[in-house]
């Protein structure tokens, strides 16, 4: 299987996007840990290794598509956020962001008649519609509770519990 050439160069550019998101989690866990919000922050660093696990996930399709794979670097995450809502409102614009490079990941497979990329694409599409879904609602809740931080931590345990994995996944590099 060969994967299209400029598709490779642009899912290498998504590793990479990934890797920002990875951090861009790490650092508002990190954030909700220092308010001592530890639901919040175990769903962050959550997000995280699940953008982490993307990420691999794309290292090894291209590893099975005997495409190089080259992992670019990434910019700091922001770190400084003025209150509980920023961060939500934050990680949601970028799933809007990641939903967009997906679309065009997607548009090139298609474009290069990249039946097999195309087809990988598919779970992500699906993937960010969730994600997108779900910091909508954590962005709801937030800024409707902004002050209350204790009735924005019981729904976060409420809404997180029971998330197991995804067997249609693709498989991860190193998993």
């Amino acid at each position: 299987m060969m994967a299209a050439p400029t598709f490779v160069k642009q899912l290498n550019t998504q590793i990479g996007n990934e890797f920002g998101a990875h951090q861009q989690y790490l650092s508002i866990a990190t954030y909700y840990d220092s308010l001592t919000m530890p639901q919040m922050a175990a769903l962050f660093y959550n997000q995280a290794l699940e953008e982490r696990t993307h990420a691999m996930m794309m290292v090894q399709y291209l590893l099975d598509a005997s495409a190089e794979v080259k992992i670019p670097g990434v910019e700091a995450p922001t770190c400084e956020f003025s209150d509980v809502v920023q961060p939500v409102q934050l990680a949601l614009d970028q799933e809007r962001q990641v939903t967009e490079q997906i679309s065009e990941l997607t548009r090139i497979a298609r474009q290069e008649s990249d039946f097999a990329s195309d087809q990988f694409m598919q779970w992500f599409i699906k993937e960010q519609v969730e994600e997108v879904a779900k910091m909508s609602d954590l962005l709801a809740v937030v800024t409707r509770s902004k002050d209350d931080w204790e009735s924005i931590e019981d729904w976060v345990a409420r809404e997180e519990a029971g998330e197991g994995d995804d067997p249609t996944a693709p498989p991860a590099a190193g998993a």
